[in-house]
């Protein structure tokens, strides 16, 4: 019996290691996918690669805009002509209005020979109102590009004073381009990036809140700026800033993604190693709310990519990965926007976590 069971021992042994090869060979093929296949994975759910992502936007332009864009920056009549009919077609929508005259005044703090021809065609003795705009926003963009990005440390006397001087002289201008469109919240928005480079005590930030308010309370770029100023790093602390946000959405309707505010302030205040903060309960209920939030939103809300990208941020970091990949869809080919923009390679973050998900929600479709 003994001599019996040797020999089948013997016999056994060509077949155990047969099957070790074998599930070694699996289990290598296995991770190999798991760690080659990230770019693949996003590939074949139609991603694009790092190469054609649009650094300059957060999500596309509305139709027409960037034609005429492109008109304002090859300059002369053409330009300030084209300016002046995309502000002109937006009308009284704030949102837009917003945007597009910000994204006209960063043409005009390069180069404002556009916009100097345009004030001079305008009404005389009171100016064109939508010219007068973009002047007291580029201003604004114009000192911020003066003193940089780097921590007061590392800035220059030479340019905080610039900065300063730009700012000051910025007060006159949103003033009169309020005066001249009262109905309009934009030049107060303007003026919160004035109120945080110049320090604003917060009585004065209050009353220019008041104003900006009463005109549309629940103006995206307005929450957005004016959390900023709310923050830690600017001129509030993480309390301040959790307050004015808890506020803001507590008071705006559904479609209105003030849900992104919390999720901004998180993202600003959160210093923690590894993503164990981004997985509590209350971190999960605030993604919940931002997806049915951005779900009842109007699709052409020029703001709208903004709230997708945190919130396809937030899907990844809390293995969310088929949430998030949905979210990755809908901004895919853009990446100007928090959580990314605060890197010199926001390409490459994006692309990093986008991919994961993109990986392991294909890993977990192939296995069920």
């Amino acid at each position: 019996m003994t001599v019996l069971l040797w020999i089948l021992g013997v016999l056994a042994v060509p077949t155990l290691i047969v099957v070790l090869w074998l599930g070694g060979v699996v289990v290598k093929e296995f991770f190999v996918q798991v760690t080659a296949t990230g770019a693949e994975a996003a590939a074949q759910l139609g991603f694009l690669s790092a190469e054609r992502q649009n650094t300059e936007y957060a999500g596309p332009l509305p139709e027409g805009w960037e034609t005429a864009l492109d008109a304002v920056r090859g300059g002369g009549n053409g330009g300030w002509k084209a300016a002046a009919e995309l502000l002109r077609g937006i009308g009284q929508d704030w949102e837009r209005r917003s945007l597009a005259s910000y994204l006209l005044a960063e043409i005009a703090a390069g180069d404002d020979g556009w916009l100097l021809a345009w004030e001079a065609e305008g009404p005389q003795g009171t100016g064109d109102p939508d010219a007068a705009l973009v002047r007291a926003r580029s201003t604004v963009i114009l000192a911020w590009d003066i003193r940089g990005d780097k921590l007061a440390r590392h800035t220059t006397g030479e340019q905080f004073a610039g900065f300063h001087r730009l700012l000051q002289r910025s007060r006159e201008e949103i003033a009169r381009a309020a005066a001249l469109n009262p109905d309009d919240p934009t030049p107060y928005v303007t003026e919160i990036w004035t109120a945080l480079g110049l320090g604003y005590p917060h009585s004065e930030m209050d009353k220019l809140w008041s104003e900006l308010t009463a005109r549309d309370p629940h103006h995206y770029e307005a929450h957005f700026s004016a959390l900023q100023y709310w923050c830690k790093k600017w001129r509030g602390s993480e309390q301040m800033a959790t307050e004015f946000a808890e506020r803001a959405v507590a008071s705006a309707p559904l479609g209105s993604l003030l849900t992104v505010l919390p999720l901004i302030v998180h993202f600003e205040h959160d210093g923690s190693v590894g993503s164990a903060t981004d997985r509590t309960p209350e971190m999960i209920a605030r993604v919940d709310a931002g997806l049915a939030d951005a779900a009842a939103a109007d699709p052409a809300h020029p703001r709208l990519p903004e709230l997708r990208h945190l919130l396809a941020y937030y899907l990844s970091r809390q293995d969310r990965d088929e949430a998030a990949v949905e979210q990755f869809k809908l901004v895919d080919g853009y990446v100007n926007a928090l959580p990314w923009r605060y890197d010199d390679g926001m390409t490459a973050r994006y692309c990093r976590l986008r991919n994961q998900s993109a990986q392991a929600a294909v890993s977990a479709a192939r296995y069920e």
